[in-house]
């Protein structure tokens, strides 16, 4: 009986132990899988390829990530949906400049505007 009182506090004190800053490893380990899934999953409905999730976020667990883009894919494929365009570049693209924006015919007007622009101030100097 005397074991028995003992151990209650002592099972009161450990069962405390989130409060005290002491994670859970079981916890940790759903919450990381399911933030892979996410990833996965949102991965998907941006039109990414799996292996881009992968080198966007190389500390998610790639069977996490793995299991949410499939799972997504299969949703999108019943429910016949279409993804969205992705914001962020893929990895190791090239970013866009304002000039790859302009239609053809402005680069040209732009380019003549600049070279009669240029005229009167080189025939100041021959003067």
């Amino acid at each position: 009986m005397k074991r028995l009182l003992l151990a209650l506090p002592l099972l009161a004190a450990l069962s405390a132990c989130e409060q005290l800053g002491i994670e859970d490893p079981v916890k940790v380990a759903a919450a990381k899988e399911a933030e892979g899934k996410a990833i996965g999953s949102a991965c998907r409905h941006a039109m990414r390829a799996i292996e881009d999730c992968y080198v966007l976020n190389p500390k998610a667990q790639k069977a996490a990530v793995y299991t949410g883009w499939r799972e997504m894919d299969e949703y999108m494929r019943e429910n016949k949906l279409e993804g969205i365009a992705p914001v962020v570049p893929r990895p190791g693209a090239k970013p866009k400049t304002d000039e790859e924006d302009t239609p053809p015919a402005d680069k040209g007007a732009s380019k003549a505007t600049d070279k009669a622009a240029e005229k009167p101030a080189d025939k100041a100097k021959a003067h």
